[in-house]
């Protein structure tokens, strides 16, 4: 009676072990299926195009540690999985070498990148402000280390105000504050116009600052 029981218990758990066994062997199927889906880099790859001009996006390339900063060095490449380029004959390859200036990705020209903009930001304080901006380097350029990195650059943005238009209205119309109403000082504005542009003093005194660009538009943009 105790052999039978014993191998009566033996039964479930041997096919238990089949189903372990079976779904383990499963596994590298579902593996497989999750390799075959697209990378998202693909979509910037062109296909069958040549190695040297593919976007560094679809490319690994090795460091080179002998390269001299601000010249040009060669780097051993290799294109990502499912990337298809060919060489100058036109023949398929996987390794590659391109020629590109021994410098990180921070240190490239402000027209190799492009940065986010802040509109939070005073352009006729002083001293001039800074913000802190995300830059992305352009897709065709090559560099070392990240192509994401902060910047602190100077508040450039503008409101559209136009400083000849403000140089004009304070020459002609400042003693009725109509230039400081143009550039949505307010309070300035109806100060000149009740005072009579200060007797003409704050006149001339607003043609001066606005002619040399230390009077700016309300919102601290620069003008164009």
């Amino acid at each position: 009676a105790g052999s039978l029981m014993t191998t009566k218990l033996s039964q479930p758990q041997s096919t238990l072990a089949k189903s372990l066994t079976s779904t383990s062997t499963n596994a590298p199927y579902f593996k497989v299926l999750e390799s075959t889906e697209i990378p998202p880099y693909l979509i910037n790859c062109p296909s069958n195009g040549l190695c040297s001009r593919l976007p560094p996006d679809c490319m690994t390339c090795n460091t080179n540690y002998s390269c001299v900063y601000g010249k040009t060095a060669t780097f051993d490449c290799k294109v990502k999985p499912h990337v298809h380029c060919v060489d100058e004959n036109n023949h398929e390859q996987e390794n590659f070498t391109i020629n590109m200036t021994c410098q990180f990705c921070w240190q490239l020209a402000t027209s190799d990148y492009v940065c986010t903009n802040s509109t939070n930001c005073m352009t006729v304080s002083c001293p001039r402000q800074r913000y802190n901006a995300t830059c992305t380097v352009r897709d065709h350029i090559h560099c070392l280390g990240n192509r994401v990195f902060p910047k602190m650059l100077y508040c450039n943005w503008t409101g559209g105000y136009k400083w000849s238009t403000a140089l004009a209205l304070s020459i002609t119309l400042g003693g009725f504050g109509a230039d400081r109403f143009y550039l949505g000082q307010w309070r300035e504005g109806l100060g000149k116009l009740f005072s009579f542009g200060g007797l003409g003093i704050w006149t001339l005194i607003d043609v001066l600052l606005i002619g040399v660009g230390y009077v700016g538009p309300a919102d601290g943009s620069l003008y164009i």
